[in-house]
């Protein structure tokens, strides 16, 4: 049986869509990291804070700062995966050349993923604003 047979009346998930997030939409080096924390700018929301740097080129790029005071590593990752599923869903928001590094608080551990959508809707938002404004 072919691939296109078994796949036939299965809704595609939304990464094979096109919003997915891809490696290239991904902060991961030390460096960028620290540019962003040190250059940036901060947006505060309940449950995380935002710190977002523009660039000269490229596109948006986010990366995640969990540290071991939220957890062991399985709450971590938890916590990581929810943040990627949120970004993942609202990352059109951001448009233009922009880093962005999400460093959750405590409270994100037992947070309902709505909310934590909200959240994320909300900052990406703010700082497409922010961005829109210079």
């Amino acid at each position: 049986m072919s691939a296109d047979a078994l796949n036939r009346g299965v809704e595609q998930p939304a990464a094979a869509q096109g919003a997915g997030f891809p490696r290239a939409a991904r902060l991961l080096k030390h460096a960028d990291f620290d540019r962003v924390y040190k250059q940036g700018r901060r947006h505060f929301s309940s449950h995380m804070t935002v710190f977002f740097l523009r660039q000269a080129e490229g596109g948006a790029r986010i990366g995640f700062t969990v540290g071991r005071v939220l957890g062991g590593a399985v709450q971590r990752n938890r916590i990581k995966r929810r943040l990627r599923e949120a970004v993942r869903l609202h990352r059109s928001l951001l448009k233009g050349s922009v880093d962005v590094v999400i460093n959750p608080k405590k409270s994100v551990r037992t947070v309902e993923f709505p909310i934590l959508l909200e959240e994320v809707s909300r900052a990406f938002a703010v700082i497409a604003g922010k961005l829109a404004e210079k």
